[in-house]
C-alpha cells in the first residue's frame, strides 16, 4: 500500500515536472524565433487589434465598474473614521497599482486568451499546423511569436483605459451619488499618486499580456483529441493563465516594491 502511495506521488510529480518543462521550453523556442527570424509585422498588428480593440469595451466596463464599487465601499469605510477626503487617493492607487492590471489581464485572458487557443487548437486537431511545416513555414514564427508580442504591447495600453475609467467611476460616486466635493478627490490624487505607481502598474500589465498568450498558444498548440480537446484546451487555458496572473502579481508586486 505505501509502495503504491509512493509510486503515485513519483509520478504525478514527474508529469508536473515534465509539464512546466514543456511549458518553459516553448517559451525558449519562441524567444529564439523571434531573434533569429524577420517579424511578420502585419500579422502583428492584425492580432494587437484583435487582442486589444476587440476587448476595449469589456475594459472600459470594468474599470468604470469596479471603480464606482472601489469608490463606495471606500467611502463606508472611511466615514466612519472621518476620511472621506482620502477617498480619491485610494480609488486611484487600487486602480492603477492593482486592480486595472490583475483585472484586465483577467478579462483580456478570458476573452482573447481563449479564442487564441481555440484557434491554433483547431489548426492542430484539423492538421492545419501540418500542412504549414509541410510547406517549410516556422509555425512559431507564424502563429506563436505574432501573438505573444501583441499581447505584451497592447495590454498596458489596455489597462490604461481601465485606470482612467476606473478613476472616472469613482469620481461620478463620490461626487454625483455621495455628494463629496470633487475638489478633495482631485487633489487627494495629485497629493498621493506618483508617476512611479502608473510605471510599475503598466510593467506588470506587460507581463500579465505576455502570460495570457503564451498559455494561450501553448495550450493551443498542444491540443489533441479532437474537438472536445479543443474545449478542455480553452478551458485550461483560462484557468492557468488566470492563476499564473494572480500568483506573478505578487511577485511583481514585491519586486517592484524593492526596486
Amino acid at each position: 500500500m505505501i509502495i503504491r502511495f509512493l509510486d503515485f506521488i513519483g509520478r504525478q510529480f514527474i508529469d508536473i515536472c515534465r509539464s512546466l518543462g514543456s511549458f518553459a521550453l516553448f517559451l525558449v523556442k519562441t524567444i529564439t524565433t523571434f531573434f533569429t527570424t524577420k517579424l511578420k509585422v502585419s500579422k502583428l498588428f492584425a492580432q494587437m487589434e484583435r487582442i486589444g480593440v476587440s476587448s476595449l469595451s469589456v475594459v472600459i466596463l470594468t474599470g468604470l465598474s469596479t471603480g464606482m464599487a472601489l469608490a463606495l465601499q471606500t467611502y463606508f469605510g472611511f466615514k466612519r473614521v472621518g476620511g472621506e477626503q482620502f477617498i480619491g487617493s485610494i480609488v486611484a492607487l487600487g486602480m492603477i497599482r492593482e486592480l486595472g492590471p490583475v483585472l484586465t489581464g483577467l478579462m483580456v485572458a478570458g476573452r482573447a486568451g481563449s479564442a487564441i487557443t481555440a484557434e491554433i487548437g483547431t489548426m492542430r486537431i484539423t492538421e492545419q499546423i501540418d500542412a504549414l511545416k509541410t510547406l517549410r513555414i516556422n509555425t512559431y514564427q507564424y502563429l506563436v511569436v505574432p501573438r505573444m508580442l501583441a499581447g505584451t504591447f497592447i495590454l498596458p495600453f489596455l489597462v490604461l483605459f481601465t485606470m482612467i475609467f476606473g478613476i472616472v467611476g469613482g469620481y461620478v460616486v463620490c461626487v454625483y451619488v455621495l455628494g463629496l466635493s470633487p475638489e478633495d478627490y482631485i487633489t487627494s490624487i495629485q497629493q498621493y499618486v506618483e508617476m512611479n505607481d502608473v510605471k510599475g502598474g503598466l510593467i506588470k500589465s506587460g507581463f500579465f499580456g505576455l502570460i495570457l498568450c503564451w498559455v494561450g498558444a501553448y495550450k493551443g498548440y498542444r491540443t489533441t483529441g479532437g474537438a472536445r480537446g479543443v474545449g478542455k484546451s480553452t478551458t485550461s487555458s483560462v484557468v492557468t493563465a488566470s492563476i499564473l496572473i494572480l500568483i506573478a502579481n505578487y511577485f511583481l508586486t514585491k519586486m517592484l516594491e524593492n526596486i
